[in-house]
């Protein structure tokens, strides 16, 4: 969605799954030359319908059934994206944090159980509740803090104690332990208390405890002044329109929540690590795998990783959606399978095409990606789904109204965006990677929407309620 549907429109996962387009059926057990096959054909669709640029790699047991790379990770040099090409990672940043934490928890300088002040400088009053695992798991409250907020260096890399102060200012959005908010604010925190307990920068800890170790060589934390080899660019570009180069936006901004760089091989390397005791114990990464509590049916954030049943399996997974590159990790323990999709196309579908590579691999029904097609309705029925939706989580709403025959969504904070049928309850964006289902009861009563995205950060599937019927249109 845009609160974080916009925030991927900006910062979700959301599996993108036509519902009009009848399911490719995939026999139970495959071959991997088969399902490299079949992965083929499907992102060769990924790149003619939705412009995927990027790197992909499916493996099981570490041993990769495909690794290959589409488009270009630098238009204006057409040099191709390989295996071997760097993207950043954005959110998937987030569990080599977590990592560290436990690292530090393990040599018996830290507790997740310690108050997070503790390990702060200048921690201001509110913040005195707060536990290390509030941060890990994002039930902290911290809320985020504006550009504007920022005073007179947004825009420009802000120092960490500005940031910290401008924070610190406002009170929590709630209890620490009573609700989950995906945030960046926790994260950051975790890297000023890595910095702090090691006495070592940041990056410098990652290096020294978990990319050298594991021979991640192509992997690190981002530094505008190094020369990277094989550097993707991140570029925006949607189905029917030219490319373009994304705005500038200070990475190193990121820090622990979306800092670090890396490949679908070095990515690799750090999933074969975490089945065995080379950076982590098991009973640290249990306790790193392991979920706070349920923010949907069956799925939960634990660690720097979201927990969930995907397929009737396990699956351990984060997205990431930064600076022109849309990312997703996902693993699947219990079958040792791997799946890992890099894009530096800002509107790519990273998570989206995880979820359909996994369905080939295990051998469940998926959809090739195909051109949506806007067809016509008649106004009245347009009608029928004007009104205010509600979603729990995240907390937000649509108002959906219909000027003269068009049907607009507005969600607080964004300009208004048309949606375009595919059938009378199926509509699109044709400005985002966003597509909406209307749901009716028996008696055909409008009761609800399901929202999804293409891309990759958090959701897969959001479901609002409708409250409030025949609104009126507003700007």
């Amino acid at each position: 969605m845009r609160t974080k549907l916009m925030l991927s429109r900006g910062a979700m996962a959301l599996a993108f799954v036509s519902l009009a387009a009848p399911a490719v059926p995939a026999p139970a057990v495959k071959s991997d030359r088969r399902i490299a096959a079949d992965i083929e054909r499907y992102m060769r669709a990924a790149v003619e319908v939705e412009r995927f640029t990027g790197s992909i790699l499916v493996a099981r047991d570490g041993k990769p059934i495909i690794s290959k790379g589409y488009g270009f990770a630098n238009v204006e040099f057409d040099a191709p994206n390989t295996p071997a090409t760097v993207f950043r990672l954005a959110s998937l940043t987030k569990q080599f944090t977590a990592a560290a934490i436990m690292i530090l928890q393990e040599r018996g300088k830290l507790s997740v159980a310690d108050p997070a002040c503790k390990h702060l400088a200048a921690c201001p009053p509110a913040w005195q509740p707060l536990t290390i695992h509030h941060l890990l798991t994002m039930t902290h409250g911290i809320p985020g803090v504006s550009a504007l907020e920022l005073g007179p260096l947004r825009g420009l890399p802000v120092p960490w104690d500005q940031w910290q102060e401008a924070t610190g200012k406002k009170p929590l959005e709630f209890e620490p332990g009573t609700k989950f908010r995906y945030q960046n604010a926790g994260y950051t925190l975790l890297g000023f208390i890595i910095e702090r307990v090691s006495g070592k920068p940041y990056g410098e800890f990652l290096q020294e405890n978990i990319f050298a170790p594991l021979g991640m060589t192509r992997t690190g934390y981002e530094d505008p002044l190094r020369i990277i080899r094989n550097r993707a660019i991140g570029y925006k570009q949607m189905p029917g329109d030219p490319i373009t180069n994304v705005p500038y936006r200070e990475v190193v901004g990121m820090y622990a929540a979306g800092g670090v760089y890396s490949t679908t091989k070095d990515l690799l390397r750090w999933d074969q690590a975490l089945y065995s005791d080379r950076i982590l114990s098991k009973r640290s990464r249990d306790e790193m795998f392991t979920p706070f509590r349920d923010m949907q049916p069956g799925r939960g954030y634990a660690y720097g990783l979201w927990s969930s049943r995907e397929f009737g399996r396990l699956r351990l997974a984060h997205g990431g959606n930064a600076t022109g590159f849309i990312t997703y990790f996902a693993r699947y323990p219990e079958d040792r399978v791997t799946v890992i999709v890099l894009s530096n196309n800002e509107r790519g579908s990273a998570g989206k095409i995880s979820n359909d590579l996994s369905a080939i691999t295990f051998g469940e029904p998926y959809e090739i990606p195909r051109e949506r097609r806007e067809i016509t309705v008649a106004p009245s029925l347009l009608e029928q789904y004007v009104g205010q939706y509600e979603f729990q989580y995240p907390e937000t709403s649509y108002t959906i109204t219909n000027e003269g025959g068009k049907l607009m969504l507005l969600e607080p904070g964004y300009p208004k965006d048309q949606m375009f049928p595919e059938s009378e309850t199926e509509f699109f964006s044709k400005a985002f990677d966003v597509q909406i289902r209307f749901v009716k009861d028996d008696s055909g009563n409008v009761t609800g929407v399901v929202v999804r995205q293409n891309d990759s950060t958090l959701f897969e599937v959001m479901n609002g309620r409708k409250v409030q019927p025949g609104l009126k249109p507003r700007a």
